[in-house]
Parts: structure tokens; C-alpha cells; sequence
């Protein structure tokens, strides 16, 4: 158990670095962040897949496409979101996606959701009306692109969950590490700006930290229990906030606290009653 804490924090710090360094990449277009986020783990993907003989081309091809567009879309609009409002805001709003998934779930695949599941999730939708409605210094424009990256976050799981045993998760990255790295190139293009200095060290450590962050997380998971170690993956919201507040000089007024406070504990007290 404390090995699998162990790894949940080296996990939470690696996301947060990556949004602290996608933050501070101003100079650069959103489709170019993407690129760099992708090139950097195919540096681990590949290799990976290569070495243990494993097919990159996968078993079930269409839905890991659908994977890595649905993927694709939710990290683009993620970037920008932390683009126009508070890092911590950005990834609060971000983690409602496992309630969309429970309710494509409920839709696609005839899942049941528990009575008491339906408050929590309202618990946590209560704290992105509050974060919006009382914290007159949030941009919509933001809050709109985190909501709807949340969206697609919950297509992602369900995809996934199609996916199953299928094929190997590293499979899947990879396919989604491509599929990102192709389109986020192309888009990127007219708009591309040459990296000076340590930039190039910046963007190309965008895809190290998400490899690393995802690797651990998974290794987590495997080492503790489920109800005990997924609501720890919310520490990232609590670094961000603290790198925020001294790095980037972000303010957050009582109101904007309250609401992440009310997403966190609705989507905790969800994962304690959906494993039992």
C-alpha cells in the first residue's frame, strides 16, 4: 500500500509539470504542444512495443482510432483551457469526465448507476456551476473548452472499456500518441514557431512527463486497492494550485475553492460507493 502511494504521488507531480510547462509555452500554437506531448512518448511507446514482440498495429483497429481522436480532442481542448483559466480550475473541471462516462455507460452499454451515485455526481456538477456562477474572474471561454475535454474524457473511457483485453495498453497510447502527433503536426504547420534554447528541452519533456505520469498511475493501481488509491490521483489538483499560486501569480477567490472542493469530494465519495 505504501509503494502504490508512493507511485500515485510521483504520478500526480508528473501531470502537474505538464501542465505547468504546456501553461508556460505561450509562444506556442495549441496543435504544436501537441505534437511535442506526442513525439515525446513514442520516444518510450515504440521501443516498448518492439522490444516485447508486440503488433503496433493492434486487434481492434476502428476503436482505437476512436480512442486516439476522442483522446486527441479532449487534450487539445485541455491545453487551451489552461490557457484561459486557472491550471487548477482547468484540471478540476477536467475530472468530472468519469461522470460522463458513467452516463454513456448507462446509455451504450445498459450499466446501472447507483441512487446515491446520481448525488454524487450532482455534488460535483454543483461545483462547476460554482466555480462559474460565483467566481466573476472566470473566463467562459476556458471553463466551455475543460467541460467539453471532460466530455470526451468519458469517451475515452468508454472506448476503452469496448477495447478491453484486446490489445495491450501500450498499444493503445501509442495509437493515440500517432494519431496526435500526425494531425497535431499537420494543424500546426501554418502556424509553426522554430523553438529557441531550452524550449526545445520544455516541449520535448511534455511527452516524458505524460508517459511517466500514466506509467505510474497504472502501476498504482495495480499495487493497492482501487476504492483507496484512485481518489489520491486528485493531488494533482492540489499541486497544481500550489505552482500556480507561486509560479504563475494565480488567484483563486473563495468561491473558485468551494467548487473544486465540491467536484473533488462528489467524484471521491462516487469511487468509494461504485466499489463497493
Amino acid at each position: 500500500m505504501k509503494q502504490a502511494i508512493q507511485y500515485m504521488i510521483i504520478s500526480a507531480l508528473a501531470f502537474t509539470f505538464l501542465n505547468v510547462f504546456v501553461k508556460s509555452l505561450n509562444n506556442f500554437g495549441v496543435y504544436q504542444i501537441v505534437f511535442f506531448r506526442s513525439i515525446g512518448s513514442l520516444f518510450f511507446t515504440i521501443p516498448f512495443l518492439l522490444k516485447h514482440k508486440i503488433s503496433l498495429l493492434g486487434n481492434k483497429k476502428g476503436l482505437l482510432i476512436m480512442r486516439s481522436i476522442f483522446g486527441l480532442i479532449s487534450m487539445t481542448l485541455f491545453f487551451l483551457s489552461i490557457k484561459y483559466i486557472a491550471m487548477g480550475t482547468a484540471v478540476s473541471i477536467r475530472y468530472i469526465g468519469p461522470i460522463f462516462a458513467a452516463l454513456f455507460a448507462l446509455l451504450f452499454l445498459k450499466e446501472k448507476i447507483k441512487p446515491i451515485q446520481w448525488f454524487f455526481f450532482l455534488m460535483a456538477f454543483l461545483g462547476v456551476l460554482v466555480l462559474k456562477g460565483f467566481d466573476t474572474e472566470l473566463e467562459i471561454k476556458g471553463m466551455v473548452f475543460a467541460l467539453v475535454s471532460a466530455v470526451f474524457v468519458g469517451l475515452v473511457y468508454i472506448t476503452i472499456r469496448k477495447i478491453g483485453n484486446e490489445d495491450h495498453p501500450v498499444v493503445v497510447v501509442n495509437y493515440f500518441m500517432i494519431i496526435s502527433a500526425v494531425i497535431g503536426g499537420l494543424l500546426s504547420i501554418n502556424a509553426w514557431v522554430n523553438p529557441v534554447g531550452k524550449e526545445w528541452l520544455i516541449l520535448l519533456s511534455l511527452g516524458v512527463f505524460g508517459y511517466f505520469a500514466q506509467l505510474y498511475m497504472t502501476k498504482a493501481m495495480q499495487a493497492g486497492e482501487t476504492n483507496q488509491i484512485a481518489p489520491l490521483k486528485y493531488l494533482e489538483v492540489i499541486f497544481t494550485i500550489i505552482i500556480g499560486l507561486v509560479w504563475f501569480k494565480e488567484i483563486y477567490t473563495i468561491w473558485s475553492l468551494v467548487g473544486i472542493l465540491l467536484i473533488i469530494s462528489g467524484l471521491t465519495l462516487n469511487i468509494f460507493t461504485k466499489k463497493k
